[in-house]
């Protein structure tokens, strides 16, 4: 149990024979919360560990939770940190662009979202939101609660798999909507090494077919995600344990894309805690207990104002300090360590 909690770098085996390079890649639809910015540091200080880069993406598919002046925030607040960004976004970069907005306006997701469907691992979706809300209410009325869309119920909505070819051919040509779902195996196990937890084994009868690729050409994370770590040669994926569930359909879709030998080592950190230790720390935690949770202060859109911990008077080495500890410990009495000096930091004298 241990392992869930303590991340420990020693556990993170660096390939042979390719380059380091992490990413990270917020959302912006908010302001970055402390554990956001203690995955970016780990990323951070992994990359320079090993000699490697540090790319900084934003992932802003889902326009519908998009916030105003949510990036400006994530790139101020890693400024003030300290951790600055080899290749990304504010950086520059051949790999470029950096925020997935534009890299769906240059046509980088479609093609493979199509190939996907040729090659018989995904398919169309033409069901409508009412569609899918009659069918969970049928399903809550006859006592299955848990409807999901799957490789068993998948047969009875409206799809290229359940509909007859010239069926399908008709409503793509008259311009009907549709998003492209993976079509996940019956009963199949799915197993990868987490850097951190172990082996991991999903049988795939327990997962859904998630939606890829939506109605407004935009795709979903769980798509833009794979496509942009394969381009750009991200070698190691460092992120929450929230992750953890979404892992085994990301292996699968490396495996159909083609991409499995290339596949990045995955490592899901354990959460930053509310201070009974029950759930992850919230803004709620922190203004009840008296101390902020985000790095800066954060002016929302609607008026709101939420502390920062720059406002209240801490220095940015302190913070990235105390984020360091917050799973990690170098195993010695040592308990301050600096970002400034590179070559004697923590990353250049402990074996992470």
């Amino acid at each position: 149990m241990w392992r869930l909690r303590i991340f420990a770098f020693q556990f993170l085996r660096v390939m042979s024979e390719r380059r380091v390079r992490v990413r990270f890649a917020p959302s912006p639809t908010g302001p970055l919360h402390m554990g956001g910015v203690r995955t970016a540091l780990y990323n951070y200080l992994f990359a320079k560990k090993h000699g490697g880069d540090f790319l900084l993406r934003v992932e802003d598919t889902d326009q519908t939770r998009y916030v105003k002046g949510a990036e400006d925030y994530i790139l101020e607040a890693l400024k003030w940190c300290g951790i600055n960004p080899d290749e990304g976004v504010g950086a520059g970069g051949d790999c470029g662009p950096y925020r997935q907005s534009e890299r769906k306006e240059a046509g980088i997701y479609k093609e493979y979202a199509f190939k996907l469907v040729e090659d018989g691992f995904a398919y169309y979706a033409f069901d409508t939101s009412e569609d899918l809300t009659n069918m969970r209410e049928m399903a809550e009325k006859a006592k299955m609660p848990n409807w999901q869309y799957n490789n068993i119920t998948r047969t009875s909505m409206k799809n290229s798999v359940s509909l007859s070819e010239d069926e399908v051919t008709k409503r793509l040509d008259a311009g009907d909507p549709f998003v492209i779902r993976l079509k996940m195996p019956r009963n199949e196990e799915v197993r990868f090494h987490d850097e951190i937890r172990g082996w991991v084994i999903v049988n795939t009868n327990n997962m859904d077919d998630k939606v890829i690729y939506k109605a407004d050409g935009m795709p979903t994370y769980h798509l833009a995600n794979i496509i942009d770590d394969h381009l750009m040669n991200i070698s190691h994926v460092i992120r929450g344990e929230e992750w953890l569930p979404s892992a085994p359909l990301h292996v699968l879709l490396y495996r159909y894309l083609g991409w499995e030998d290339t596949m990045p080592k995955f490592a899901h950190l354990s959460l930053i805690l509310k201070p009974n230790g029950n759930g992850k720390l919230s803004k709620r935690d922190g203004d009840k207990g008296g101390f902020p949770v985000f790095p800066l202060e954060w002016n929302a859109p609607d008026g709101a104002i939420s502390s920062g911990y720059k406002e209240n008077g801490y220095f940015p080495e302190a913070f990235i300090n105390m984020l360091a500890f917050l799973g990690w410990n170098p195993g010695t009495a040592q308990e301050i360590f600096s970002l400034r000096r590179i070559n004697g930091s923590i990353y250049a004298r402990k074996s992470w």
